[in-house]
């Protein structure tokens, strides 16, 4: 797989193993070996460049990553892994691809992919790990993997986000709490069929929530396990975000995509108050650095376009009971308001926020003017229904937000965004089907 593409460099990733399926453990074990990655503009190699020997050892899960510099803006390369077999080293299958991103200057339209909260088990075994929405997965698919990804995959997008919940460490059917249950969980995730052949063509931006890093609605607290640092850990070992090794780096970052469009990934667990401390100006869910961060790029941006892709809510509405977001009463509002405000006192203009985690789709838009659009789960044993404005039951009982659209259904799906001088959003279910179109 290949993530964090930039117009000149992009993480370059892959996994050695010791079989093609699960063993009779449900793992799908590694393997030690040496590899160096190729790529080049030709299909066919006859032009290329290659990485370093690179060793995957069980350190690092059999894991290799190699970041490429030096390329060329909006450019096609292909790639592929060179594993060292006795004396010679062999094309490792299969080979896959990605574009740069286009010049900071450039005027040319780009579409880009979000979903999140892709729920294994509730998806292989249905009512068994407690699935909330209906269960429409065939024996094929649970072959083969999610069938929004056969959907996902004709957009020929640009690029994707995928805006946490990638794997759940915690379900009825199964609770992984040491290092090698939290990696078995990537394992059976990234072993299915559909999945690899999205992520060899469409390189990647992850971020984490709640269930890929410890367990719904975790925060810093130590009292269960996986242990925070664990679970921090596991998350950048397992994808393409930083170079190999790299413990320092934040998981907070911005990129221009085109000369009309800049995106904020922001880090919503590392930093984290407590979820039950009082909400106030004391209590910050992205924390000090990470605001001060988010507040002097968007100043400094002159993009049209500004989108934050946030794992969780800034305006919902939520669940009223919730204290894990900035959308919730009781969790992380005050920093929420504080932040709309500063918004409208800077003149952040074509500011709107994306966002994954609640399990259902819509587009609400903030007493202020700001607009919000959750992606909602990827499939459909892991979607409900949605929570109104105006529900007594949710974080907006007096129905300030304005909510142009809402999941008439559960259903699994995701979002499809298209920036030029325009903007476009629209809402996908998990069989491709168009459900709405926003255009700010």
């Amino acid at each position: 797989m290949s993530g964090e593409v930039t117009s000149t460099s992009v993480l370059l990733q892959t996994r050695l193993t010791a079989r093609e399926g699960l063993d009779e453990s449900g793992d799908l074990p590694g393997r030690a070996g040496r590899v160096r990655f190729e790529w080049s503009t030709d299909p066919d190699f006859r032009s290329s460049q290659t990485s370093d020997l690179l060793v995957a050892e069980p350190g690092h899960d059999f894991i290799v990553r190699h970041l490429v510099t030096s390329l060329t803006p909006g450019t096609r390369y292909y790639y592929r892994a060179l594993v060292s077999v006795a004396t010679e080293e062999r094309p490792f299958e299969p080979i896959g691809q990605f574009q740069t991103l286009p010049a900071e200057d450039s005027e040319a339209d780009v579409e880009f992919l979000v979903f999140s909260c892709m729920n294994y088990n509730k998806f292989l075994h249905g009512k068994k790990a407690k699935s909330s929405g209906p269960l429409t997965a065939t024996e094929e698919d649970k072959r083969l993997g999610y069938p929004a990804l056969v959907h996902m995959k004709k957009h020929s997008p640009a690029f994707f986000v995928g805006t946490g919940d990638i794997v759940y460490y915690d379900n009825p059917y199964r609770n992984a709490e040491t290092l090698a249950q939290l990696r078995k969980c990537w394992h059976e995730q990234f072993r299915f069929p559909r999945l690899i052949d999205f992520l060899k063509e469409v390189p990647g931006y992850w971020s984490k929530d709640d269930h890929d890093f410890r367990f719904n609605d975790s925060d810093h607290n130590k009292d269960r396990l996986p242990l925070p640092k664990t679970g921090i850990q596991v998350f950048r070992e397992q994808l393409p975000i930083v170079p190999a090794d790299d413990q320092n780096s934040p998981t907070y970052r911005t990129f221009r995509v085109n000369k009309h469009l800049q995106i904020w990934l922001t880090e919503g667990r590392d930093y984290r108050s407590p979820n039950r401390m009082k909400d106030g100006p004391e209590k910050t869910l992205w924390g000090d650095e990470q605001k001060q961060w988010l507040k002097s790029t968007l100043k400094a941006s002159d993009a049209k376009w500004k989108l934050l892709i946030s794992p969780t809510p800034l305006i919902g509405p939520d669940d009223a009971y919730k204290k894990d977001n900035h959308a919730n009463l009781k969790g992380f509002r005050h920093e929420a308001n504080e932040f709309f405000e500063w918004l409208d006192t800077n003149e952040i203009d074509h500011f709107m926020t994306m966002c994954g985690d609640r399990h259902w789709q819509y587009h609400s838009i903030h007493p202020s003017g700001f607009q919000e659009f959750a992606c909602g789960a990827l499939n459909d044993e892991n979607s409900r229904m949605g929570v109104p404005p105006g529900s007594r039951r949710g974080t907006d009982p007096d129905a300030l937000i304005e909510q142009p659209f809402i999941s008439p259904e559960p259903s699994g799906g995701f979002l499809s965004v298209t920036a030029g001088e325009d903007l476009s959003v629209k809402f996908y279910n998990d069989e491709g089907k168009l459900l709405y179109e926003a255009r700010p």
